[in-house]
C-alpha cells in the first residue's frame, strides 16, 4: 500500500493509498476494528454490511478507494448508501486507518480534507470551504456532534472537539476545544475519547 504524507504542524499525517483490494480490505478491517475492539473476517464484514443495510457508507467508500474492474459496482451502491445515510464523504478526500463514524447520520465532508489515522467522527458534522483549501485532521482526533470546521483549519494530534464547537482556528494538538468560535479549555485529557487504536 502506498503512504502519502501531508504537513500538520511539525508531524506528518500518513495518509494510505490503496493500490489493489487486497488493500481496500486491510483498510475495511481498520475500521472495523476501530468500531469493535475485536477483528473480524472480511466476508463477515461484508454480510453484515448487507443485512440489514445500514450505515455501510465508510465500507462501499473503502471499495471505491481503488478505482478497479469492480468499481462501477462499488460506486453504486456507494452513492445509495450515501443517500440512505445523508452522509457526504467524496472519493477525493484522504482518509487514514481505523476511521470510526458514530451513528452514521447527516454527515458533510469537503472532498479536499485529509483526515489522519484512528479518528472519530460524529453526527450533523460539517467540514467546508470556499477557497479549496479544507480542514487538515491528525491522528488520534476526537469531532464531536455539531461541530463545524470551517476552511484551512488544522487539527493537531490527540485533540478533542466538543459537540457544536465552529472551529476557525488551529487547535494545537493534545487541547480540548469548545465554543463558537471554538477555543481551547485544556490540555489535560489528550485522545481520551479514542479507544481502541487500530496498530497500522
Amino acid at each position: 500500500m502506498k503512504i502519502e504524507c501531508y504537513k500538520l504542524n511539525e508531524n506528518d499525517v500518513r495518509i494510505p493509498v490503496p493500490e489493489n483490494y487486497r488493500d481496500c480490505v486491510i483498510l475495511i478491517k481498520s475500521d472495523y476494528y476501530r468500531m469493535n475492539a475485536r477483528e473480524k473476517n472480511f466476508f463477515a464484514i461484508a454480510i453484515k454490511t448487507f443485512f440489514p443495510f445500514k450505515s455501510s457508507v465508510l465500507f462501499w467508500r473503502r471499495m471505491c478507494s481503488y478505482r478497479g474492474i469492480l468499481f462501477p459496482l462499488f460506486y453504486l451502491m456507494y452513492k445509495l448508501a450515501c443517500a440512505k445515510s445523508m452522509v457526504e464523504i467524496p472519493l477525493s478526500a484522504k482518509i487514514g486507518y481505523g476511521l470510526y463514524i458514530g451513528h452514521g447520520k447527516c454527515m458533510i465532508v469537503n472532498g479536499g480534507t485529509i483526515i489522519g489515522n484512528n479518528v472519530n467522527l460524529s453526527q450533523f458534522l460539517n467540514i467546508g470551504t470556499n477557497h479549496k483549501t479544507p480542514a487538515i485532521i491528525g491522528d488520534n482526533v476526537y469531532i464531536g456532534p455539531h461541530v463545524c470546521l470551517v476552511e484551512d483549519v488544522k487539527i493537531g494530534n490527540n485533540s478533542t472537539i466538543g459537540a457544536g464547537a465552529v472551529v476557525t482556528r488551529d487547535v494545537p494538538p493534545n487541547a480540548t476545544v469548545a465554543g463558537v468560535p471554538a477555543k481551547v479549555l485544556n490540555y489535560n485529557n489528550p485522545g481520551r475519547y479514542i479507544g481502541n487504536s487500530y496498530l497500522y
